[in-house]
């Protein structure tokens, strides 16, 4: 017999549980369906496992760091922002801190605990959970009271409710169940999907020593994405090197454009600058007293004083320098070379790592077809989107999460205030 509830949520992510749990406060039958064998996998691994809630930027400056068009998410923020989440968070025993960058982390730094409450949360309001329950097809009837039905494998099952939120995710990290399935679900009732691709993933460069580099991290560097020659945006804070190339936070956060410029099969070179904090005369003063004062020094032992350990020897190959010499033999043609080395360190990027290393999903359900103050669609009446399926995505540093709680808490209160002012 098929069982009637007032709302499924298909997925139980960040969008789809807080979603339930806004909903049942508000005194809905509410049926969480979730493919895998464990509710909340990709959050339970996000922000290194220690899950990146949220960040306290301004309004103004959070929208800048979501894209395509961060600012038409700002009258969904006016109604459930950081703060809200916050608060909301501390209302189910998850207290948050602070750290640089105005990120927001749970004091626990466990991410399970944050997936863990918000289950548990749900489950004292009666929400229903059902596991393995991978959704086949929907299908809309014409039935006033059950107008939206769903079809289940494992084992085959329908349900039907009044009104359906689609928080599948996207397509990144595929392994915690993140496969495309609400594109296609999407797709089935004429929804515009705008092509995806991996956002905030590492980048490949083409340098045959970078292997050598792996491992180590910088601190304090800007990174510049340049694109056919011209330079398109810089961040500045850490990166990190891979056998295969360039990844970390700042990397991560050029990667957009870097994966949008390769996929116009344009050139690009990702410049950094070691040495951020000081002009080209600032460092060549400190490059002429620091061959001063350690002149003796071997050029090997003369490079670490300037750079981590694996980049030492590496800049020494770079600048065609004998490490075995005295600094104080460093001529002032070298120098220069040095100088400009330091300040324009330069890979050319050939390509990016797939859905499997994506934190996040570029691309989706078009907002052209959802109004974002419910997060209904506008093709099909009783379904709602939120979290990465659609075409939103944002920088590293709690912008993502937010997203998705935000997207979440939204629907689940639309849809539960339509299933009331219907009866």
């Amino acid at each position: 017999m098929e069982k009637h509830f007032d709302i499924i949520i298909i997925g139980a992510g960040p969008a789809g549980l807080i979603a339930a749990a806004r909903a049942s406060q508000l005194g809905n039958r509410i049926l969480v369906l979730e493919k895998m064998a464990q509710a909340a996998r990709k959050l339970r691994i996000t922000g290194k496992g220690r899950c990146n809630i949220t960040n306290t930027a301004p309004l103004s400056e959070f929208v800048k760091c979501i894209h395509p068009e961060g600012k038409k998410l700002r009258p969904a923020f006016s109604r459930f922002f950081s703060k809200n989440l916050i608060d909301f968070f501390a209302e189910i025993n998850i207290p948050t801190k602070e750290e640089r960058g105005s990120r927001i982390f749970p004091l626990s730094d466990d991410a399970n605990v944050v997936a863990d409450a918000l289950i548990s949360y749900c489950k004292t309001q009666k929400v229903e959970f059902l596991l393995n329950a991978e959704v086949q097809d929907i299908s809309i009837s014409d039935e006033p009271a059950k107008n939206l039905r769903i079809t289940i494998n494992n084992p085959k099952q329908q349900f039907s409710a009044h009104s359906i939120i689609i928080a599948t995710g996207g397509l990144s990290y595929p392994a915690t169940g993140c496969t495309g399935d609400g594109y296609k679900f999407a797709k089935q009732t004429n929804h515009l999907i705008i092509p995806t691709r991996p956002a905030l993933v590492p980048l490949r460069v083409n340098h045959p020593k970078v292997s050598e580099l792996m491992g180590l991290s910088l601190k304090n560097v800007t990174a510049s994405l340049w694109v056919e020659g011209k330079k398109m945006q810089s961040e500045f804070g850490e990166m990190l090197f891979t056998h295969f190339g360039l990844s970390g936070p700042i990397i991560l956060t050029l990667s957009r454009l870097a994966v949008d410029s390769l996929n116009e099969k344009k050139k690009v070179q990702i410049q950094i600058d070691l040495k951020p904090a000081l002009d080209d005369q600032k460092l060549d003063q400190r490059l002429l007293r620091e061959i001063d004062e350690h002149g003796k020094m071997k050029i090997s032992s003369y490079l670490k004083l300037l750079l981590p350990g694996l980049l030492a020897p590496f800049c020494a190959q770079e600048l065609g320098f004998d490490s075995e010499k005295q600094a104080n033999t460093i001529s002032a043609l070298e120098r220069k070379k040095l100088r400009v080395w330091l300040k324009n360190l330069v890979f050319n990027v050939v390509g990016h790592t797939g859905f499997k290393e994506a934190i996040i999903t570029a691309g989706g359900v078009s907002i052209s077809d959802i109004n974002l103050e419910t997060f209904e669609s506008k093709k099909v009446e009783n379904v709602y989107f939120a979290g990465e399926v659609l075409d939103f995505d944002a920088d590293t540093g709690g912008y993502n999460l937010q997203i998705a709680f935000t997207t979440g808490w939204l629907a689940g209160e639309a849809a539960a205030k339509q299933v009331s002012g219907s009866r």
